[in-house]
């Protein structure tokens, strides 16, 4: 695929970034898809399909209590928990605004850790990233189940093809996962300002009507992933039948504002 040469262009040491369709099969890279970088809070998309095995499981339920007071795995999980964005302080009830919150991942994390009686960097492993065959893929020194993963193009690659073709989780929880939790709340898209709505799923954000928003304008509303400060990013466009990773060194500020609705239109222009 030509447009994915278009990081060449980016103001980043190094980047890679590569298109899968639906049916797993890859349509382009273009860079080092090999290279291990931080992935920042693109991390959540691997905790929170680790979360989901454990629901299927039966390790934990979604409605079960976690985190403040009258706060479940699943507010955990939508970021509706009330928990601040970097500190274990309650800023609000649950289920009444989208507080996007790294405290309320790691939270997540130590809650399904204490239900498997397996530290969460492990279970990630074991749950998702050894099934998979991601083997680059690691959670950093047991650290934030919200921001602390490295990997590579190629392991996002499988990611991304398990989640458009489940295989370790039933496709009717990844739908659920896609769907928005707890509809029309406001609240701060990082690096984007207030939206209303601020929608989000199981774990991964969902574009809907969002703007300005990191994906294109031409990205079905029905698009869900994630971004990441360290200047990466994984979306899936259902719509498109396709997913697209792209990862850098470089951390997310204006250059990424500017360059990726613009990468993300190409892509898609080309499918």
């Amino acid at each position: 695929m030509q447009s994915l040469g278009m990081i060449e262009n980016w103001p980043v040491p190094t980047a890679a970034a590569a298109v899968v369709r639906a049916d797993g099969t890859v349509a382009g890279t273009h860079g080092p898809t090999d290279h291990r970088f931080a992935l920042a809070s693109v991390t959540k998309l691997l905790a929170a399909y680790a979360a989901l095995v454990a629901y299927e499981e039966g390790a934990v339920e979604l409605d079960e209590p976690a985190g403040p007071e009258g706060s479940t795995v699943r507010h955990l999980l939508a970021h509706t928990s009330g928990l601040a964005f970097d500190e274990h302080r309650v800023m609000s009830a649950p289920g009444t605004r989208r507080l996007y919150s790294n405290a309320g991942f790691e939270v997540l994390g130590d809650h399904i850790a204490k239900a498997t009686d397996i530290p969460f960097g492990e279970y990630l492993r074991q749950a998702v990233l050894e099934p998979l065959g991601m083997t680059a893929t690691a959670l950093e020194g047991e650290g934030s189940p919200a921001k602390d993963g490295v990997s590579t193009v190629d392991d996002l690659v499988r990611f991304a093809t398990e989640v458009q073709a489940p295989r370790l989780l039933d496709a009717r929880t990844v739908a659920a996962a896609m769907t928005v939790t707890y509809p029309g709340l406001k609240g701060v898209l990082p690096g984007y300002g207030h939206q209303n709505p601020n929608d989000w799923g199981l774990g991964f954000e969902i574009r809907d009507s969002k703007a300005p928003h990191w994906t294109g304008s031409s990205s079905s509303p029905r698009t869900f992933g994630h971004f990441g400060q360290a200047g990466t990013f994984l979306w899936i466009d259902p719509d498109a039948g396709a997913a697209c990773v792209a990862l850098t060194d470089r951390p997310f500020g204006p250059w990424a504002v500017e360059a990726w609705p613009t990468f993300t239109d190409a892509v898609l222009g080309e499918l």
